[in-house]
Formats: C-alpha cells, sequence, structure tokens
C-alpha cells in the first residue's frame, strides 16, 4: 500500500510557523526566507502545472515561472501583511497566476518561432482544444473570485492542493473531517453554478 503523500507540517502548525516566518522575514531574516520557499515551491509548482498552455511556452516552462514569481515576491516581502489563516498561500497563488497571464499575453504578442507542428498534437490536444482548456480556466478562475473567501479556500485546498479533509478541517477551522467534506461540496456545487453563469 503506497503512503499518503505528504502535506508536510499540520494545518495549525502549519499557520503558525507561518506567521512567525513572515514576522521573521519582515526583519529581514534570509532564513525564513528559504524556508518559505521552500515551503510554497512545490504545492504551487503542482498547482500551477497545466495552467499555462503548450503554445505559450518558451523556454521556461510552468515550474520556472512558479520559481521566479516566488523570487520577485519573496524580495518584496515586507509588503505582505497576514490578516487571516491561509491569506499568505492565497497571496501566492495569485501572485503566479498573475505571472502565468502575463507570459500568455506576451506569447500572444510575439510574432510565431516555429512553425505548426501537426505530430506535437497528435498525442496531445488540438490548438483548439487549448484555447478551450484556457477559456474554462478563466472562467474557472473568475467564478472562484465570485465564491466568498472560505468557499475558494475549500476548493483550493481539496481541488487544486489536494489536501486531505483531515488537514482541510484545521485550516478551515472545521471540527471534523466530515464538516470539511460537505463545506468542500457546498463550494464545488456554488462553484459550478457561477461558471454555468
Amino acid at each position: 500500500m503506497a503512503d499518503p503523500p505528504d502535506h508536510g507540517p499540520g494545518p495549525a502548525d502549519e499557520a503558525e510557523s507561518t506567521f512567525q516566518l513572515l514576522a521573521r522575514a519582515h526583519d529581514g531574516d534570509a532564513a525564513a526566507l528559504e524556508v518559505l520557499f521552500a515551503r510554497y515551491l512545490k504545492p504551487l509548482q503542482y498547482w500551477a502545472s497545466g495552467r499555462l498552455p503548450a503554445w505559450a511556452r518558451t523556454s521556461a516552462d510552468t515550474h520556472d515561472l512558479v520559481q521566479d514569481a516566488l523570487l520577485n515576491t519573496f524580495r518584496r516581502i515586507g509588503s505582505f501583511e497576514p490578516r487571516r489563516e491561509g491569506a499568505f498561500q492565497a497571496y501566492l497563488r495569485q501572485v503566479v497566476m498573475n505571472r502565468i497571464r502575463e507570459e500568455i499575453r506576451k506569447t500572444r504578442t510575439r510574432p510565431a518561432t516555429a512553425p505548426f507542428d501537426e505530430l506535437a498534437h497528435e498525442h496531445g490536444g488540438s490548438p483548439l482544444e487549448d484555447v478551450i482548456g484556457l477559456e474554462t480556466l478563466e472562467r474557472y478562475e473568475a467564478a472562484l473570485l465570485r465564491l466568498s473567501p472560505g468557499e475558494r479556500e475549500a476548493i483550493i485546498g481539496r481541488v487544486e492542493l489536494g489536501h486531505t479533509y483531515e488537514e482541510l478541517a484545521g485550516h478551515l477551522e472545521k471540527p471534523s473531517a466530515d464538516a470539511a467534506r460537505m463545506t468542500v461540496a457546498r463550494a464545488l456545487a456554488r462553484l459550478a453554478e457561477e461558471m454555468g453563469r
């Protein structure tokens, strides 16, 4: 039987130490920045994978974009003030999404440097599927923004970051894994409603 994925420290420990690390980072502690970078790099790379369409990729892939976005953000870490648990993760996620959108816009305005390769799409998606995927992603992102912060956190934590219901219970301050599961189910129903508009 395979071991469950390791999501690092428990929710309460992680939230508490993230606040402590941010306070140390505000005071110029480089070691705290390194720990924060290591903590958020892999989860954000996992979350971002597939969000940059193949046609928009240049020599940099999505993982490089995530790393670049985090490095730029951590250089200005003093401007971030955490207001609630999960706020830093949500902030970093938005920074990465903005960086992906910027890369897509840049690629759209740059002339094509290589001819269309039909073979590249034989086993992957077609250019139309890439565009449809991007439009769906944009609808998803727009719908997420119309949800409450709690609904948004539930969906991102479960669907995008793969947290267990036990972990989500801690993040969402729910009394049990079952309560977290119900919260996610309701949030997904609301998301589907919003995406249908």
